[in-house]
């Protein structure tokens, strides 16, 4: 590649690198000074830096980079299945064609191995407001991220075979993650129980070891429905809002898979379990008419209510996980995120929804 812009660390973020980024697209700009205003170590380090250069009027000052943790357990989990690889990816091919928010992209590269950089405007540019991974949204705000994730969903519904544009969203990297998934679950399920405490019940300690045992199953039987591109990991923290429009951050684990997914970690991490319950049934109404709006028909509610209940198995798995790793959501949040998933797992009997 012409222009070298892989960084591994928040010192590499120099003067002489964001010229090397600017000069992909505005070759005619001279940047005069990095500095860096935040660093957050988690899933992925993210850095957030003000580039001052001399075409402020072409090109945003305000810049966030995500380059690999500097946590060595987070960078072990997310580079062997090369998850900021699949965000490099995603930028590069997919996110331009997709009708939903996104933040706008100026830089990405990856390499072999662990190496990756993506460079992004900084939603703070526009004025947007980033939401934190605990904070419990208001219903018209859920509504709103239900229908642009039925837009989404609608744009490759049952696509996944016949599109051989996104051909390495199924590449032998989605299934190492798929296995590794396998092997870990039980291990680091019985971590998290054990880290957990009374958030989560005894009486669902056993049938979260049998779902860790039987996961592959499990997992195919979520997958036996229609397929479409799914974000995957759709907790508050990946939101920002544009004054009262909704988009989405944090692309690693884009994929294809069931649309209702997206909408079962959406609602069982966003709302709290009173207004979730209260709501949930209107939200997916609302959502079956997204779709439908956008052309996606024969869908029948008994069944997609069954599928949501089926799918709320993952975002309460992905919180158990996340505590077991440590150090890829700050604890506060992650016990928040997760009696939340809790709550729906009970509410919604999902157990008895899976196959175990």
């Amino acid at each position: 590649m012409k222009h070298n812009i892989l960084a591994r660390h928040p010192n590499d973020l120099t003067i002489n690198w964001a010229q090397r980024v600017v000069n992909i697209n505005h070759p005619d700009a001279t940047v005069l000074n990095v500095s860096i205003i935040s660093v957050d170590i988690g899933t992925t380090t993210r850095i957030r830096v003000v580039a001052e250069h001399d075409k402020p009027e072409d090109l945003p000052q305000q810049w966030f980079i995500k380059i690999p943790s500097l946590n060595w357990k987070a960078r072990l989990i997310t580079a062997l299945p090369r998850l900021l690889h699949t965000e490099v990816l995603f930028y590069n091919e997919l996110a331009s064609t997709i009708p939903i928010n996104v933040p706008n992209f100026l830089a990405a590269q990856s390499k072999f191995g662990m190496d990756a950089t993506l460079v992004l405007v900084d939603v703070a540019e526009s004025g947007a407001i980033l939401s934190k991974p605990s904070d419990a949204l208001m219903v018209t705000q859920a509504t709103s991220v239900v229908q642009q994730l039925a837009s989404f969903h609608a744009c490759s519904w049952n696509k996944a075979h016949s599109n051989q544009t996104y051909r390495w969203l199924a590449s032998p990297v989605r299934c190492l993650e798929d296995r590794l998934g396998m092997v870990l679950s039980v291990p680091l399920m019985k971590r998290g129980l054990r880290l957990a405490g009374e958030l989560i019940p005894s009486t669902l300690h056993a049938p979260t070891i049998r779902y860790a045992r039987k996961r592959h199953q499990v997992m195919n039987f979520l997958s036996g429905s229609p397929q479409t591109l799914i974000h995957h990991d759709c907790h508050p923290g990946n939101l920002f809002w544009n004054q009262s429009q909704p988009g989405l951050l944090d692309w690693q684990l884009v994929r294809f898979g069931e649309g209702i997914s997206d909408i079962s970690y959406f609602l069982s991490t966003a709302l709290e379990p009173k207004t979730r319950l209260f709501h949930e049934a209107n939200l997916l109404a609302i959502y079956k008419q997204s779709l439908e709006n956008k052309g996606v028909t024969h869908i029948d509610i008994e069944n997609m209510q069954q599928r949501y209940r089926a799918h709320l198995i993952y975002p309460f798995e992905a919180m158990i996980v996340t505590l077991a790793i440590g150090g890829m959501m700050s604890l506060e949040h992650n016990y928040k995120l997760l009696s939340r998933t809790v709550a729906a797992v009970e509410d919604l009997d999902v157990f008895s929804a899976i196959p175990i």
